[in-house]
């Protein structure tokens, strides 16, 4: 081994406590780099796998009936390779040990079981047997949360008539990857289930004999969807077709991959935060490192070494460095992934879900840290190059001590000599000071970032739940009612409130965009279910024209005043020139709103309700339930309650376990931030310091010196940090804008201050450890040589 060689090893080592502490950094960033992406790449190659194995649809319909023979027809569209009808229906269902009426959407599948679009993945149990009409296979997530078992029995209200269905099966589809039962923000698998019964069956139950209401299609390779979706139309329009779709627009496929979307853009942005930390503290210990070295450097080049032999070793002094926190942050990703993965084999279906851990993220991950690392050690690397051997020989020129600017303006007489001494220490070297607070101010805002996340979902969910969503429940009808029946649904026991809902499927189309959808219809004044905007204002809705989100105007390129198409999915399916009146920003979904009167002229028809608000008397909350169970116009019953709860438990699974190892990663930074910056003071005041000592000066003397000048620069970085820390959660808000939802820019005074409570405890920790080492100075040593 080369004397240049042991001369790093012997470096390294000999500041071992800031090189672990740079290293920690570094492996968080790899870390955070590696789980988060190995993460996003074992989700889509399951998602792959599952959707070829068990042949998913590409494109998808739904009609109000249409005839078997129609089929063939739809198999003639060029580019179609393969067809299957089927029978769908939502249904209410009476489980026990639920009090309230759960949501169950029955799906017909050949009797006989065969190769089919939208296969089942079998898990426990058999298949359907022929002669048996009852028998149904049900999806696993509502099992699981129910604990059904094969041989167990449910009960269903199908078109108006009870039915037992006994359970035979276990099964897990890819249409049905993330379950969630349309118009809800988050999926509650224990009260909406899918369930896969016989055609015949389900066809006479529903009275569509020799009919189908929905279809699925596969497609040749690299056929335009466009195309296709276009002639399913006009084939399904007569039989009043709803609009088909591509999978990219399925809400269980549409959902995942906005998830896996956000799961990436977190991956990137998240780790280059702390690597771009973690250069900065391999410049200020490196800068360090080459000042202290000055005569070193002119003894190798004196020696024969050249510039690139000494940059070279310096450089590999960063890389050492980053290749130690590279291997921590891999074998801490390896094992954080497969964390990860655990929890979204609860969120996602999937039938296998492994971790997998590609070579491709190992070499970005270890790539990225010695990117970092080398981009630390540039400036170092010139300074020390640059020193011509003479120069480098003579001693850094002191420092010029002057007054503080706190002496200057006349506080002289208020400050301790000690007070004063800090004071002139830190000012006498600016830009030294300035990277030391900015290096703290950033830990700071790390820790604002993890602590954001909560603070937002709090207030998201406080205007969801709170000022939208006002009412008890939200009861849905199987098909549109006219105004009698919200008397009816207001005499039923209990309902206190009852408003009226009309929700209407449309194609909204702009210039060459479009995008399938749905216009809610809100009565005048709205008391339970109100659109509010970001500002928490209770927007008035106009009395013509149309009303959409911010989020669905920017991805329709609309903008106020625009005239758009509406393609009405429903009943004679008229198409209507509609202005947009007016533009809203909300935090989730994308929306589209009319007042009721407003779409009731639009379609040409009267007081039309698809459903109801009602506000509950709590009392006799569970009459009512049992009431709605039995009724068979009656689609599905969605209770606020059941909501929050849904959404508060998956907040904390998936946000929570993300918002936990923000902060301890955060904090792990805090600490090797201010841990550096108080053994860079240490460095630099030794020799200062062990003169006082033998001047007589005692040890809680210098103490106070040194950790005054901790203690300032980290009061000094707290407010800085807080202002970062807020930058950065606009940086998030601003990434993460998208379709599913938004977050909103909210940082509490609780979250500030337990940030700043950390940043002080990581001074206090740091200023412990250093008054140890200070303790333990050995007085003739450091006067002797000034050393890391």
């Amino acid at each position: 081994m080369r004397a240049i060689h042991r001369k790093l090893f012997r470096d390294l080592w000999k500041i071992k406590g800031q090189v672990v502490a740079i290293a920690a950094v570094i492996g968080v960033g790899v870390m955070m780099f590696i789980a988060y992406l190995s993460t996003f790449d074992s989700l889509r190659a399951t998602q792959a796998a599952f959707y070829e194995r068990y042949r998913f649809g590409d494109v998808f319909a739904a009609a109000k009936r249409a005839p078997n023979h129609l089929a063939a027809r739809i198999a003639e569209i060029p580019g179609v390779g393969e067809v299957a009808t089927r029978v769908v229906a939502d249904v209410t269902l009476d489980v026990e040990g639920m009090n309230e009426p759960v949501t169950g959407r029955l799906i017909s599948v050949p009797e006989v079981r065969a190769p089919m679009i939208n296969d089942l993945a079998l898990l426990e149990g058999r298949y359907l047997e022929p002669d048996r009409a009852d028998e149904v296979i049900v999806i696993e997530g509502f099992a699981l949360a129910h604990d059904l078992e094969p041989g167990d029995s449910v009960t269903a209200v199908i078109n108006g008539r009870r039915r037992e269905l006994r359970i035979v099966g276990i099964a897990l589809c890819p249409e049905y990857v993330y379950v969630i039962r349309p118009g809800e923000m988050m999926p509650d698998e224990s009260r909406f289930g899918v369930f896969w019964m016989g055609y015949r069956a389900l066809s006479t139950a529903m009275d569509i004999e020799g009919g189908f209401n929905d279809v699925s299609l596969r497609l040749l390779p690299e056929v335009p969807t466009d195309e296709v979706i276009d002639r399913l139309d006009r084939l399904l329009e007569p039989y009043g077709g709803l609009g088909a779709i591509p999978r990219d627009l399925q809400i269980s496929t549409w959902y995942l991959d906005k998830e896996l979307e956000q799961l990436q853009g977190f991956g990137f942005f998240i780790p280059a935060i702390f690597l771009g930390v973690a250069a900065f503290l391999l410049n200020v210990v490196l800068t360090r490192v080459v000042s202290v070295q000055r005569e070193q450097i002119a003894a190798l080049k004196a020696l024969g070494y050249g510039n690139w032999e000494i940059g070279w070793h310096y450089t590999l002094w960063s890389l050492t460095v980053a290749w130690l926190g590279g291997g921590l942050g891999l074998v801490g990703g390896r094992f954080l992934g497969m964390a990860m993965i655990g929890l979204y084999n609860d969120y996602f279906r999937f039938p296998f879900l492994e971790h997998q851990l590609s070579a491709q993220v190992i070499a970005s991950a270890l790539g990225i840290a010695l990117g970092a690392a080398v981009f630390g050690a540039v400036g170092s690397v010139r300074h020390a190059v640059s020193l011509p051997p003479a120069e480098a020989m003579r001693p850094e020129p002191p420092a010029r001590y002057r007054q503080s600017l706190l002496e200057r303006l006349g506080l002289q007489r208020w400050l301790s000599p000690p007070a004063r001494m800090v004071l002139r220490n830190l000012s006498k070297r600016p830009l030294r000071t300035l990277a030391s607070v900015t290096g703290i101010a950033f830990s700071c805002g790390l820790l604002i970032i993890g602590f954001f996340f909560h603070d937002a979902i709090d207030e998201l969910t406080n205007l969801q739940f709170s000022m939208v969503q006002r009412q008890d429940i939200t009861v849905t009808f199987v098909e549109p009612r006219g105004s009698a029946a919200l008397y009816e649904v207001e005499r039923l026991p209990g309902v206190t409130y009852a408003e009226p809902s009309r929700t209407v499927p449309v194609r909204l189309r702009a210039g060459h965009r479009s995008r399938q959808t749905s216009i809610t219809g809100l009565v005048a004044g709205p008391e339970l279910h109100r659109v509010v905007n970001t500002d928490y204002q209770v927007e008035e809705l106009p009395a013509d024209g149309l009303l959409l989100t911010g989020k669905l105007a920017e991805v329709m390129g609309i903008e106020r005043g625009d005239t758009v198409i509406l393609e009405v999915l429903e009943g004679r399916r008229p198409v209507r020139h509609v202005v947009v009146t007016d533009l809203v920003d909300e935090y989730m979904g994308m929306s589209a709103y009319m007042e009721a009167t407003a779409l009731s002229r639009l379609m040409r028809e009267g007081g039309v309700l698809s459903g109801a608000y009602l506000q509950v008397d709590p009392a006799v909350a569970e009459v009512l339930y049992g009431r709605l169970k039995a009724l068979p116009v009656v689609a599905g019953v969605a209770l606020k309650e059941a909501a929050i709860s849904a959404f508060d438990e998956q907040m904390d699974e998936m946000m929570g376990v993300f918002i936990f190892f923000n902060i301890l990663f955060a904090s792990v930074i805090a600490v090797g931030v201010v841990y550096n910056a108080a053994r860079i003071a240490l460095s630099e005041r030794s020799h200062e310091l062990a003169s006082m000592r033998v001047l007589g000066f005692t040890r809680a003397e210098i103490s106070s010196i040194l950790l005054g000048e901790l203690a300032t620069v980290s009061l000094l970085a707290i407010p800085l940090g807080l202002l970062i820390g807020y930058g950065l959660a606009g940086m998030l808000v601003m990434g993460f804008d998208t379709e599913l939802y938004r977050f909103p820019l909210v940082v509490t005074p609780r979250s500030y201050a337990i940030a700043a409570l950390i940043v002080l405890m990581a001074a206090t920790l740091s200023g412990l450890v250093v008054r140890r080492r200070l303790d333990r100075l050995d007085l003739i040593e450091v006067l002797k040589n000034r050393t890391v």
